[in-house]
C-alpha cells in the first residue's frame, strides 16, 4: 500500500508518516525542503522518540521523499498511484500543493475508477473541506465530476505535541506519547482506510471545537499569560498557581460551552480537559512561550481558540466569560519583536489604541459584551 504524504516537518514524520507507517503503509513524503527529502532518500528510515520518562523510540522505514518543486511529475505519479493522500502543511499551505493534487488527480482518472481519500490533517477547522475547493478549482470543468466521485476530502482533527527540537540526526524528531486523530467517515469514499489510531466519527465539529477550545485554547493561554509572568517556556508557566488558575478556569468556560452545545458528558470532558492541562506539564515536552504565542493576530481571529469559545458564552449564557477575557487581554497586549505578527499588533495598539485594534482582528461589533471585560483587564 502506498501512502502520499504532504509535508516532511516534524508533525507529518513524527506523527502521521509514524501512523502510516504502523498501518502498513510505504510513505512517500512530499516537501520543498531538498534537504529533508535527500535525507529521507537516503537514510529511508528515522526514529520516532516519545518524550516522556522511558523515552521509547519506533523506527520508520519503507519511506521515499520527493521535492515537489524540483520533480513535480513524479509528485502526479505517486498521486496517480497512491491508496490514501495526508497532508501536514500548516492552513496557509494547502491552496499551493492544491495544483499537484490536482494534476494527480487528472493523471489517476486516466488510470483507474479506484477510491482515493485526501485528509488534510491541520491545525484548523474544515482543511480538507478547503482543500478540496481548491483542488477543484484547478481541474477542467468536464473533469470535475468524474474526480468527485472518486476522491473523497474527508475533514479531520488532530492533536499532538511536537516541541521545537534540535536533534543530532536531521530526521530523528521526538513526539509526546498522546495523540488524537479524528476522521468524518461520511466523507470516505470506498473502502474506509484501516489505519489503527484513526478514530471515525458521523459529525467531526465537536471534535474539532472540542480539541480547538480545549488543547488550542489552554496551550495558547498557558503563552500569553505565562509571557506577562515572565515565564519562557510553558511547562515552567503552568508550574505557577497564578497561570494555572487563569488556564484551568479560562477551560471550564470553555468546557461550558462545549457541553451545552455538543452535550458532551460533563464527566468525560472534565477528564479530557484535565488531561490536556497534565500534557501541558510534562518536562521532556517544554516548549516556548513564543513559539506557542506566535501569530497573535490569527489566534485572535473571529473563528478561532480565543474569540470563537468567548462569543459562543456570550450567545449561550447571556454573560461574557471573566476568564477567557484576561487571556484575550493578554493576547492583545502580547509582545515579541522576532514575530511579524506581534509587531504589527502592537503597532496597531499603539496607532488605534486597544479597543479599535480588538474590533478589527476579531470582527466583534463596538457594542458587543466581550469588548469591555477585555478592555477592564488589558
Amino acid at each position: 500500500m502506498l501512502a502520499v504524504h504532504f509535508g516532511a516537518g516534524n508533525i507529518g514524520r513524527g506523527f502521521i508518516g509514524a501512523l502510516l507507517h504502523d498501518a502498513g503503509y510505504h510513505t512517500t513524503f512530499i516537501d520543498v525542503n531538498k534537504e529533508v527529502i535527500d535525507a529521507i532518500n537516503q537514510e529511508k528510515q528515522y526514529r520516532v522518540i516519545l518524550s516522556d520518562q522511558a523515552q521509547q523510540e519506533q523506527m520508520v522505514d519503507h519511506i521515499s521523499g520527493i521535492v515537489s518543486t524540483d520533480n513535480p511529475d513524479q509528485v502526479v505519479d505517486a498521486i496517480a498511484q497512491a491508496d490514501i493522500i495526508t497532508t501536514a502543511v500548516g492552513p496557509n499551505v494547502l491552496p499551493i500543493i492544491s495544483k499537484n493534487i490536482a494534476d494527480g488527480l487528472l493523471n489517476r482518472i486516466e488510470q483507474t475508477d479506484t477510491p482515493i481519500n485526501i485528509i488534510a490533517c491541520e491545525n484548523m477547522i474544515g482543511g480538507s473541506t478547503l482543500l478540496k475547493e481548491k483542488v477543484m478549482e484547478q481541474l477542467p470543468e468536464d473533469k470535475k465530476q468524474t474526480a468527485d466521485q472518486i476522491a473523497g476530502f474527508p475533514d479531520s482533527a488532530v492533536d499532538r505535541i511536537v516541541p521545537n527540537q534540535s536533534n543530532e540526526d536531521l530526521l530523528t524528531v521526538s513526539v509526546e506519547p498522546y495523540y488524537e486523530w479524528v476522521v468524518e467517515q461520511p466523507n470516505i469514499k470506498g473502502e474506509v482506510p484501516a489505519i489503527e489510531g484513526i478514530t471515525y466519527v458521523k459529525d467531526l465539529k465537536p471534535y474539532i471545537e472540542r480539541k480547538l477550545f480545549t488543547v488550542n485554547t489552554g496551550h495558547a493561554a498557558t503563552a500569553y499569560v505565562g509571557k506577562k509572568y515572565g515565564y519562557q517556556n510553558i511547562e515552567e508557566a503552568i508550574q505557577d498557581e497564578k497561570v494555572r488558575s487563569v488556564v484551568e478556569n479560562a477551560l471550564k468556560e470553555t468546557g461550558d460551552v462545549l457541553i451545552k452545545l455538543y452535550d458532551f458528558d460533563k464527566d468525560e470532558h472534565n477528564q479530557y480537559r484535565n488531561k490536556i492541562l497534565e500534557r501541558f506539564t510534562n518536562p521532556y515536552l517544554s516548549d516556548e512561550v513564543t513559539r506557542v504565542g506566535r501569530g497573535p493576530l490569527r489566534k485572535l481571529g473571529t473563528t478561532d481558540r480565543l474569540i470563537r469559545p468567548a462569543s459562543l458564552f456570550v450567545e449561550l449564557f447571556d454573560n461574557p466569560p471573566e476568564h477567557l477575557a484576561k487571556v484575550i487581554a493578554a493576547a492583545l497586549t502580547y509582545e515579541n519583536a522576532e514575530d511579524p505578527e506581534a509587531v504589527e499588533l502592537h503597532q496597531m495598539t499603539q496607532e488605534k489604541g486597544y479597543k479599535e485594534t480588538l474590533k478589527q482582528v476579531s470582527d466583534l461589533p463596538e457594542d458587543h459584551p466581550l469588548m469591555d471585560t477585555v478592555l477592564q483587564y488589558v
